[in-house]
């Protein structure tokens, strides 16, 4: 079934894992005490996993509250650096294979896995977080990441002092480029004079910029040292080390990615120095397949999450945007009329 899913609200529910280690990867399973025993929910992250600060911590936020809202089962499984694809089949077949449905990849570098896997478990509905399957049993979950980039660029230039701007990217791939994109143009846009120093941690099939945070930090601190004053890091759990560099300069800012950085606790003595992050709600897309399973009436085809439907936003924790909200603001309503189109690609 093909359809358009509206986004809803998600909170956050803290759950106590307990983390083990297997052949397909990092485990952490949830309770599997569940009142109805009817849905297994099976959550394979990317490089990183809970934790991350990050991507793969938006899309926990989700399990955590289809777990404490519908009561569902879980089992989750975190990629490794270095693994071959073989491994991610190996990972979601696992939790196909245990009676898990559906089950989600958390991550484009689970599309051709989900491809493979899906076809063997049809009955099985599969989510893919940032990448499009064709497989008819699965909910391809994408979001505009060039759209919130761009509102980042607009805060970058006009909260810089020098026009002297920075990004830090976890992979050289097409996804983390659409940042990038939306970014430098939100950046030059506002300030034609300003620069964008755009710099990848790892590139081709190296997942490794993604959970590096002492790559992230080292980068961070070289854009820092030429006088570049923001830092947009999207690169997953790499991006706390860029967070850290940030702070230790006094007057810089820092620009986050996919979680409310400055609310996590692992970086909030840092909020200070957070200007925004951008926020893609993963949660929502995997509450929302979750609870579609649950219903019997499962998602798939593709589904969109845009800035029009605060699919993607900038978080304003600590009022840092107070002052310049309202060019924001504008900027927000040229995209979703169609005033300003927002590059994909650099």
């Amino acid at each position: 079934m093909r359809r358009v899913s509206k986004i809803t609200a998600a909170c956050a529910v803290t759950a106590a894992l307990a983390l083990t280690a297997t052949a397909c990867g990092e485990s952490s399973t949830g309770d599997n005490g569940s009142d109805n025993g009817d849905i297994k929910v099976g959550m394979a992250y990317d490089v990183g996993g809970r934790g991350d600060n990050s991507f793969n911590d938006s899309a926990a936020r989700g399990l955590d509250k289809a777990k404490a809202d519908l009561g569902v089962e879980t089992k989750e499984l975190t990629a490794k650096n270095g693994e071959t694809p073989a491994d991610r089949e190996q990972r979601l077949a696992s939790l196909a294979e245990g009676g898990f449905n559906p089950v989600i990849g958390v991550g484009f570098a689970y599309k051709d896995a989900i491809d493979k896997v899906a076809a063997k478990y049809p009955k099985t509905t599969f989510g893919l977080v940032d990448s499009v399957s064709e497989a008819k049993n699965v909910d391809s979950i994408v979001f505009t990441e060039e759209q919130g980039s761009y509102l980042a660029g607009v805060a970058a230039a006009l909260k810089s002092k020098d026009g002297k701007i920075g990004f830090i990217g976890g992979v050289d791939i097409p996804l983390i480029k659409k940042f990038a994109a939306g970014f430098q143009q939100g950046v030059k846009e506002t300030k034609p004079n300003a620069t964008v120093q755009i710099q990848y941690l790892s590139t081709g099939t190296d997942m490794s910029g993604f959970g590096a945070p002492d790559k992230g930090k080292a980068a961070a601190k070289g854009m820092l040292d030429k006088g570049i004053d923001v830092v947009y890091a999207a690169a997953g759990g790499s991006g706390a080390g860029a967070i850290e560099a940030v702070a230790a300069k006094p007057g810089a800012w820092a620009i986050g990615v996919d979680s409310d950085q400055a609310k996590d606790p692992a970086l909030s003595k840092y909020a200070g120095s957070i200007l925004t992050s951008v926020v893609k709600n993963v949660d929502t897309g995997v509450f929302e397949l979750v609870k579609s399973v649950k219903d019997g009436k499962p998602m798939t085809g593709v589904h969109t999450y845009s800035l029009a439907e605060n699919g993607v936003s900038l978080t304003t924790t600590g009022d840092h945007l107070k002052d310049i909200q309202a060019q924001i603001d504008a900027a927000k309503k040229k995209i979703v009329d169609g005033q300003i189109k927002v590059a994909t690609t650099l």
